[in-house]
Parts: structure tokens; sequence; C-alpha cells
């Protein structure tokens, strides 16, 4: 094992005390249950965070890092129901976006922190470290690309007590992905009562119909606990905003002009650019604690979830489409079904009809066209299942000394299939529906806190162990196998996602421990400061260490002034070094087949790969927070360094000499790739930004009223002076594919049993590479989109809600490029491109 010290850790100020041992979970879970209830009894009005914290629980605005409390009752003001949406307008800096054709990403769609990938955010879930999504992002709009996040939208609304987002590194406290910050979902625990809500809704266009039904449900567990149980079950029509594009149109006219015995009909639009369906999407989770005692608690909490989801792919050309009709001469792709019998098949060029209907008269030669006459696009989809349990107990004495242990286990698989597409090497004994194998990411955890104030001093340490699996489990035979016509120039495997082989099956594995210790010190009254360090120990590539010094100011009664300093680090997942993986990508002659190769492959290596090193971050922060009568402002820069960013390269041409390599590494199929890609540390970036949230309360229109602004200005520069595999558009997309300004602007107003939400949502402009190819760049405007609602407590029991998103119908500007493959939009706008949405929701409480 190679050890691996931070670099420029002696840069940053460290504390002087040492750590005796490691965890990422927070205080115990019912100690701060009970701590959270002191605060309320002292101001039923303070918003307690637990987060960043694991002495008593502060008020949002005695933190000394910014944390944002999202109760669960604020989603009930949002119609769409999908955590990352919800989050998009409730956080500063929180971008998310569709992700049609983007292969799993369009599965698992990855959301954005502070300008930084979806792993470089640690997500909680009651304090312990949430197990991260078995999908790694191949296609996620730039920033994304090659990300492996948890998967946050497995969480129902429903079961949340609240949401708490630290802004701020936090490397040093929780360990590796917190660069940008730290999410904690926090269950419902209520011992009684419940609530049933059936929402539904579709968008202005007609489509995207969607239907779900929620439940959750409180009830005593023996006298001294709890047991709380939420379920959610949703189904979502697809979307689609598509035009015909323009080969397609093309087509249906030569066949309109007589041709229609060699031509099929062609589906207007041909290729679908939409949301995915959503065929059945179950969520259950559970939370339960007893009190054993006194000041002794054990509790557990867990889930399971599975949805299948199904979108659309690349329209297959029957004339143009490489492995398929074409070959690289440009001749039409024929199969010889009697190759003995002396005579052989015509040779044509591509788009001959005349030498295609030789074919068609003759029953010794195939084309797939005579399947397939208007060629055909894919449906690609797959079932993602989830499964998490937590256990722990938790003691405190009344010296104040406590201590909390847990175990963790967390599984997350994804299933894909592929239908309406063919593996052409079989030729007409192919199937057209396939299953390509799985993605699985399982992992466990073992826990030790403890906690213990003295006098103005609150000392915490712990211990963490972890193990985590990657794993690729190979796909039916058809989707891989090299069948008889391959030889011929036919495409090897499911075409547009072709199967794992068994080579590529297995499951790779790597465990770390980690140790931390902090110190929160209460110095004066108006001045508070802490002091975290923390050291792990990968057994991949060794050791890391880790550390944060913050510190608040209580400058006047009204204003307070805070700031931190740390380092952090981000470690590669097992899968980052280990997938492998096929996708169909645009590219310069059109789409093109781009393998994805561990970065120690000889491929990869030879076009500059290398073992994975982690990230390492420094952060900076300062901030004022400002607490009025009625008026609460927080405002906060920050600027995060990230050197050796591990992300995929662009696409590396591969040559004919590389192919044969593959060829011989046993890469049967490599003879239909023409790129490669791989992860790598190949570039640094500086991020800064500023982060502004506000809220008024007043009494306008005789009723309740609250005026709020959720404020973002985010600035990245990438540095890829030394790079090989990283290029300047990539590059581009890392800076520009999210707006540099977002901000949210919502009045809540209530009356009785009346209330009613305006929201304004405004974007800056952002640079999209269309279809993932710098050859078709758009570059959009600013842009804004306005939400409204109005809801109806009907009874003590039952209430009524009626509200549309994106009520002007914004869509972003006109695709310059749509005739290319479709899009009528630019497909990773930060708002979306299905327009208007209305719904309804009736819920009921008891």
């Amino acid at each position: 094992m190679n050890n691996h010290r931070k670099r420029g850790s002696s840069f940053w100020i460290k504390p002087s005390v040492v750590a005796v041992a490691a965890t990422l979970s927070l205080s115990s879970f019912a100690a701060e249950q009970d701590d959270e209830k002191k605060a309320k009894e002292k101001n039923e009005d303070v918003k307690v965070v637990i987060v960043g914290s694991r002495a008593a629980p502060r008020s949002v605005g005695e933190s000394a890092v910014p944390v944002d409390i999202i109760s669960g009752e604020e989603f009930e003001s949002q119609g769409i129901t999908d955590m990352n949406s919800m989050l998009a307008v409730s956080v500063p800096s929180f971008n998310v976006n569709a992700q049609p054709i983007s292969d799993a990403a369009t599965l698992v769609r990855p959301a954005n922190l502070r300008g930084l990938p979806p792993d470089s955010t640690l997500i909680l879930l009651n304090g312990k470290r949430r197990h991260r999504s078995a999908v790694i992002t191949f296609l996620g709009g730039g920033l994304s690309d090659g990300s492996q996040g948890p998967d946050i939208s497995v969480i129902p609304s429903i079961a949340l007590k609240q949401i708490e987002v630290l802004r701020d590194g936090a490397a040093a406290q929780y360990g590796s992905d917190a660069i940008a910050g730290v999410m904690n979902f926090v269950l419902k625990d209520s011992s009684s009562g419940g609530q049933v809500q059936l929402n539904s809704g579709q968008f202005f266009e007609g489509d995207g119909a969607s239907t779900e039904l929620s439940v959750n449900v409180g009830t005593e567990l023996s006298e001294r606990g709890f047991a709380n149980f939420s379920l959610e079950y949703k189904t979502a029509d697809p979307t689609s905003r598509s035009v015909q594009r323009d080969d397609a149109a093309a087509l249906a006219a030569l066949r309109a002009a007589g041709n229609d015995d060699v031509i099929g009909e062609i589906a207007d639009p041909a290729q679908v650019w939409g949301s995915p369906e959503i065929k059945g999407d179950y969520k259950l989770f559970a939370n339960l604690g007893v009190d054993l005692s006194n000041n002794s608690q054990w509790y557990m909490f867990g889930n399971f979830a599975e949805r299948e989801v199904e979108g659309g792919f690349y329209y297959r050309n029957p004339f143009t489409r490489s492995g398929v009709n074409a070959d690289g001469n440009g001749n039409h792709l024929v199969i010889d079904l009697t190759p003995n019998d002396g005579l052989s098949c015509p040779v044509f060029p591509a788009g001959d009809l005349a030498g295609l209907r030789n074919v068609f008269a003759d029953p010794n030669c195939f084309a797939f066209n005579e399947m397939l006459p208007g060629g055909f696009t894919p449906s690609f989809g797959g079932t993602v299942t989830d499964q998490s349990l937590v256990t722990g107990y938790s003691k405190e004495f009344d010296s104040g000394f406590n201590y909390d242990v847990s175990v963790t286990y967390g599984k997350n698989q994804v299933d894909f299939n592929i239908k309406n597409t063919i593996n052409p090497s079989l030729g007409p004994d192919t199937p057209m529906e396939f299953s390509p194998g799985s993605y699985s990411q399982e992992e466990k955890g073992f826990n030790f806190d403890m906690s213990y104030p003295v006098g103005r001093v609150n000392i915490a340490s712990g211990f963490e162990y972890r193990d985590e699996a990657f794993g690729i489990k190979a796909g039916d035979e058809a989707s891989y196998t090299v069948g008889p016509y391959a030889a011929d120039g036919f495409g090897i495997g499911s075409n547009g996602f072709p199967g794992f082989q068994p080579r590529d099956a297995g499951e790779w594995s790597r465990s770390n421990w980690a140790a931390y210790v902090d110190a929160e010190i209460d110095v004066s009254d108006s001045f508070f400061m802490s002091l975290a360090t923390r050291f792990e120990d990968y057994s991949d590539f060794g050791f890391t260490e880790n550390s944060k010094v913050a510190g608040r100011f209580q400058w006047t009664d009204e204003v307070a002034i805070r700031a931190a300093v740390s380092t952090g680090f981000r470690a590669p997942t097992v899968g980052q070094s280990n997938v492998r993986n096929v996708t169909t990508a645009f590219g310069n002659n059109g789409l093109e087949d781009q393998a994805t190769l561990p970065p120690t492959n000889p491929i990869s290596i030879q076009k500059g790969g290398q073992p994975l090193n982690p990230e390492q971050s420094k952060n900076f922060s300062i901030g004022s927070v400002m607490e009025f009568e009625n008026l609460f402002i927080t405002v906060d820069y920050y600027r995060i360094k990230v050197e050796d960013r591990i992300s995929l390269t662009s696409p590396q041409a591969l040559t004919a000499q590389d192919i044969t390599d593959l060829v011989n590494q046993g890469v049967t199929d490599a003879t239909s790739y023409s790129s490669v890609r791989f992860f790598t540390n190949d570039f640094d970036s500086r991020t800064q930004g500023i982060d502004l949230v506000a809220n008024y309360t007043t009494n306008w229109f005789d009723g309740d009223t609250t005026l709020g602004l959720v404020y973002n200005w985010t600035d990245t520069q990438v540095d890829i002076s030394s790079s090989n595999t990283i290029s300047a558009t990539r590059a581009r997309l890392l800076e520009e594919n999210l707006p540099d300004i977002r901000a949210t602007l919502s009045m809540n107003q209530k009356w009785d049993q009346w209330r009613a939400t305006v929201r304004y949502n405004h974007y800056s402009g952002y640079y999209e590479d269309h279809l993932d190819s710098e050859a078709f760049p758009i570059e959009e405007d600013r842009s804004f989109t306005l939400d409204v609602e109005l809801g109806y407590d009907i009874n003590d029991n039952f209430n009524l809600v009626l509200g549309a998103q994106n009520i002007t119908d914004e869509t972003p500007g006109d695709n310059p490029w749509a005739g290319i493959a479709g899009a009528k939009y630019a497909v990773t706008s930060p708002f979306g491109f299905n327009g208007g949405y209305y719904y309804f929701r009736l819920g009921y409480d008891f």
C-alpha cells in the first residue's frame, strides 16, 4: 500500500488535539431529540440545527457555517414531489436538470451543490452516512460526467421531518465527499397520528401525467418508544419536446415519393426528447426508537425502494447507421445467408435503393432493412432497487458524557434493459429485447461516537470502519455475444448499450478506517469557535489527514460574523476505478460507440491513464448573520480550490492498432469502438460564490405574510494547462453549464383556512455542448419561471391544494441544431424543458 499524505496540509491551521477514534455519524439521534425539545421550550420559533456540530444543537443563526433548515411542511407548497426538484427551489447553489437520452443518468438524475459534482456532497440520513448509488453518470451534461453520488430521489418527502443543508466544506468532520457540503435528511419520529396525500398533475402540453399516493403513520412502540412508517407509490407518463429529425423527414419524403417497398413507416418524431416514463416507483421508510431508560435509547431506521424507468434513445437511420446498415467504406451491409453456394450478394453504396431492392428479392441475402425498413429507435431503461438498515444504541450520563454506537448497511442496484434494438452480429436471428446486466453498490459500516462537555468546551471524538463494494453482473448472452456475422462488419452486442460480458463481471471492494476529534469552544458570550481534525486510511490508496477551524463572533445584538477554513478530500469510488461501459454518443461522424475502461487498462495507460488518487480541497468561507425583529438575513462568500479533480476524460480517439490490442485482450466487441474514456486526476479548479438567504415576516392583506429570498452567484475556473485528456470544450462545460446566478423570491400568505404561495425563479445564461459534441454549441440567455399555489383547509382533517409550476409556460430558446437529432430545446436547461405543470393535492391528516 502506498501511503498518500495530503498535499499542502501544513498550510492550514490545525487543532491542537489528536484524534483517538472516528466516525461520520452525528451525536446520538435520541439525545438530539431531547436537546431539540429543550431548545424549543426556550424559543418555539428557533430552527434547531444538528448537522455540523457534535455539541448541543444550535439555532441556524448561531451556527459558525451556513446551514439551511427546510421543514417537511415547506415541501407541501410544491407541486412536483421529486426530491431533487424540490431542493432546487429551496437551497442556493443547488442545481438539477433533466437527463433525456443520458444512459444511466436518466435513471438517477445527478444534482450539484456549489458548482461541484454530485459526489462532492455528503448525504446523511438521521445523521448517518447514506450509501451511494450504483449508477455512474457517464453522460451528465458535463459537470456531472463520471460522478457516483447517492440517490436522494428514493426519499419520499412525506417521510421527512426536516432537511439540514450544511453549505461548507466538512471533510474534517464527516470524511470523504463533504467538499461542497453536507445534506442531512431527518425522518419523522411521531408516535401517533399520520397523513395521507394524493397528488396528481400534468404538463400544459397534455403529457407527463403523474399520480402519487403517499402515507405516513406513527404508532407507539411499547410505552417508551415510537415507530413511524412512510409509504409512497408513483407513476408518471413520458413527455416529448421533439421535432422531426432532418434525416427522418428526408426518408419520409422519399417513401412518399413511391419507395414504400424498401422504406418503412417513419415515426414522427423518430426520436423523442423528454422525461422518461416511470412505470412504478415504490418507496418504504421506517424509523423506530425506544427509550430503554431515562438516558439511554435504541434506534433503528431503514428503507426499501424500487422503481422502473424507461426512456428514449438515438434514432438509427436505415442507410447510415454503422455496424447495422453501413460499413466503414460507405457500402451497405448485406449478409450472405448461404455463403457456400458459390453465389455472392450485391455490393452497393448505402442509400442505393435499387441495390436494396435486389437484396429484398434474393432469399439468400439479408439486410436489416428487411426487418427494420424505417430504421429503429431503442428504448433504454432499468429497474433501480435501493435498501438500507441502520441500528444503534446511545447513552448519556449525568455528567454530560454521551456515546453512540451504530452499524449501517446499504445497497443500491440498477438492472438495465434495452428494447426495440438488435445484436447486428446475430443477423436475422437476433432478439429485439435484451437485459444488458447490472451495477451494484454495497456499503457496510461501524461507528462509535462520544462527546463530553467540560465547562465552555465540548470535546467529541470517534471511530469508524467502512467497507464498500462495486459489482458488475453480466448481461444475457445475446446482449454481448459475438455473432456469426461480426467478421462481415456487423456490430457486436445490443445496439446502443452492449451487455456486460462475463470478463467484465465481478466485484471490487475496499475498506477504510477513520478517526476524528473536534472541540467546540465558547470563548466568551460573544465568540464561539470550533476545531476539528480527521485521519483516514484506505486500503487502496492510503492515508489522508484533514482539518477545519470555524468561528462566529456576535458583533452587535443584531449582527454576527462567521468564517471557516478547512482542508478536504474526495476518495475515488470503487466503481470509478473499475467500471467498464460502452455507450452510444454523438461524435464527429454521427453516432459512435464510446468505451469507458478502467484507468489501469493498458489502452487507458497508453492514453495517459494511471491509478486514481483522492481529490484534495481547500475551503474558505466568510459571512454574516443579521437578525432583526422580523427580518433574518445570512450572506456568505465561499472559495473552494480542488486539486487533482477526478473526472471522465474527453473521448480519446482509437487507432487501428489500439482496437487490435483491445481485441487481443479479449475485448471482442472493440471493433465497433471509435473512442475510449477513463477516469483520471487531470485538472484543478477554483469555485467561488456568494449565497444570500433572507426571510421577512409581516402582516399584509389581513393575514400572515412571509417573504423569502434565496440567491446564489457561483463562478468556476478550470485549469487544464497540464492536461492531455480534457478538452477546452469540456472545461467550458465545467465552468458554464450551470447558470452563474440562481435566485428564488417567494411570498407565502395565510388567512385562517386559506393560504397562497407565489414564487419567482431566476436563472442566468448557460452553455451546452448539444449532443455532447463540441460541434453543436448552444448559449442560452437568462430566463425565469413563476409558480403559484392556493390551499384551503376544508376542515380539521382535509385540505385541498391547487397550483401550477412555471405558470407562464417558459421553455428554453429554440435549439438551432434541432434538425440534427430532433431536440426542440437545449436539454440541460436548469429549469427543464417541459414547460408549465399544473397539479392538485388532496390531504388527510389524522
